[in-house]
């Protein structure tokens, strides 16, 4: 064979990804930096760029000394930097969201993960900053128990899936968020965290 023929054979054809429909700037904030171009699992890959990213938003975090509204002597509660951090990633990112579905032409395609990112952060929101940097396997958990509701969207999320445009594709990690977060504020309750 020669080179052509091998190169045709084996040689890896570039495959048009849909994110290269949009401008930069939208793709950069709906694949989280990149890590939605995953070609495997990019809704997990986007899940765990965030959990990633929340240790050091956690050391920032505690820092500032942002408060936590929660019971006192424990890490149950609301973690009002994550709460925020959540709300905010939800409502910036509806423009990017709804401006990349648009120049695509696609509805909720896996590679925008903004929304994981909302997810994992309004997870966090229920533990306090404290015991993420205490305990950094409440990283991985709140991975997990989002990826869960994420993936099955039990009690109702996938209701809020048929929302108009950006609206459903944030809203339903949102709620999965607040369904894995309320499952992590009772897990730091009951083992004292």
């Amino acid at each position: 064979m020669n080179k052509e023929e091998l190169k045709e054979k084996y040689g890896k054809k570039r495959v048009p990804h849909q994110w290269r429909g949009t401008d930069f700037i939208s793709a950069q904030i709906c694949t989280f930096f990149g890590s939605g171009m995953s070609p495997k699992a990019p809704g997990t890959m986007g899940s765990l760029a965030a959990a990633i990213v929340a240790y050091p938003m956690a050391l920032l975090f505690a820092k500032i000394s942002t408060p936590d509204l929660g019971i006192r002597g424990t890490s149950a509660g609301l973690n009002s930097a994550f709460l925020i951090a959540a709300i905010f990633v939800f409502f910036a990112a509806i423009p990017f969201v709804k401006k990349a579905m648009k120049d695509t032409q696609t509805e909720d395609p896996s590679w925008i993960v903004i929304d994981e990112v909302c997810g994992i952060f309004m997870s966090l929101a229920f533990i306090s900053n404290a015991s993420i940097l205490a305990h950094p396997w409440t990283l991985a958990v709140a991975f997990g128990l989002f990826r869960f509701f994420d993936i099955l969207k039990p009690l109702g999320i996938h209701k809020f899936e048929a929302f108009p445009g950006a609206w459903g594709v944030m809203a339903d990690d949102l709620l999965g968020g607040i369904y894995a977060g309320i499952l992590m504020g009772a897990i730091a309750f009951g083992i004292g965290l």
